[in-house]
């Protein structure tokens, strides 16, 4: 069945069927009791898939924006501290964004319930000055500590930062993108200056913890899980390893589908997760944190896959 844009847009928390895997989440609590649990829901690379795929395809009647609403509604009645994150490449992939050049995306991931995004290379596609536009519909934080947006028009809506109270757990997250040589021709990102992910993301996490005083620290990337030919290339894995005062870090780019996060544990006792969920909407990752006394104490993980009715 066809929709058009704008009544496609109204159908988007239409009911979902969705099929889980991975580990036992633990119960949502009472929020301001103790411990807390703080949820954080995300995706990355959904490339402009709005509907569910096609009969006939790999991936037949899984995903959609419609079922990814309904899911997240159900989690935050569950438990209302929960974030809803996505972790760049939102564009790209199918007509919806030839016809309508990022407008539906934006407009759809704030239907959704999107808190903060970053963005990915595909993200710049048909340029700065579209992508500004699409923004324009944003109801959520876009944010990128290591793309310098401070001589673009996206200087309006990208921030380095940004912190969520959630019933007094101070959670502080920043976006990292990846390098645009070789993926973004240079007229595509006028403006925007891409620096040193790793050295932002130091600078980033130090500033958030002890400036900003916040209690989770959760980062948004777009370098990449890791890449076995170049193995020294800014990644999700080399991220961890360097910058211990990360608790998660949500990936993209590489279209990793994984079952659960990848665990860097650091000499200081912390860890790091590093968690990645596909392509397309497939799949909504989950990450559970649990606080006592605003301490962090234990996590759990899920993956959700959003399919259709039996």
């Amino acid at each position: 069945m066809s929709f058009n844009r704008r009544d496609f847009i109204k159908s988007l928390f239409s009911s979902a069927v969705i099929a889980t895997t991975g580990s036992n989440i633990a119960e949502a609590l009472v929020p301001n009791s103790e411990p807390q649990t703080i949820t954080i829901l995300h995706t990355n690379d959904t490339h402009s898939q709005i509907e569910p795929f096609a009969a006939g395809t790999r991936n037949a009647g899984l995903g959609g924006v419609a079922r990814r609403a309904t899911y997240v509604k159900a989690v935050r009645a569950e438990n209302p501290n929960t974030l809803m994150v996505d972790a760049g490449d939102f564009f790209q992939g199918t007509p919806y964004f030839n016809f309508y050049r990022g407008e539906v995306e934006v407009k759809a991931m704030s239907a959704v319930g999107y808190d903060v995004i970053t963005l990915g290379n595909h993200d710049f596609d048909i340029g700065v000055n579209s992508l500004v536009k699409a923004l324009r519909f944003a109801k959520f934080d876009v944010v990128s500590a290591n793309y310098d947006v401070s001589r673009s028009p996206l200087k309006r809506y990208v921030k380095s930062y940004t912190i969520k109270n959630l019933s007094g757990i101070r959670v502080g997250l920043f976006g990292l993108g990846i390098n645009f040589d070789g993926l973004v021709v240079p007229q595509n990102h006028v403006g925007v200056k891409y620096l040193d992910p790793i050295e932002s993301a130091k600078k980033m996490a130090a500033y958030l913890r002890k400036q900003r005083k916040v209690d989770l620290v959760v980062c948004l990337s777009h370098l990449g899980l890791k890449y076995e030919k170049e193995p020294s290339l800014p990644s999700d894995v080399n991220l961890a390893a360097a910058v211990p005062g990360i608790d998660l870090i949500v990936g993209g780019h590489t279209h990793s589908f994984m079952k659960q996060p990848e665990v860097v544990k650091h000499e200081n006792g912390q860890q790091t997760l590093i968690f990645q969920v596909g392509y397309a909407g497939i799949n909504v990752g989950r990450v559970d944190f649990t606080f006592s006394s605003k301490q962090l104490v234990s996590y759990s993980s899920n993956v959700i896959t959003l399919g259709e009715t039996a």
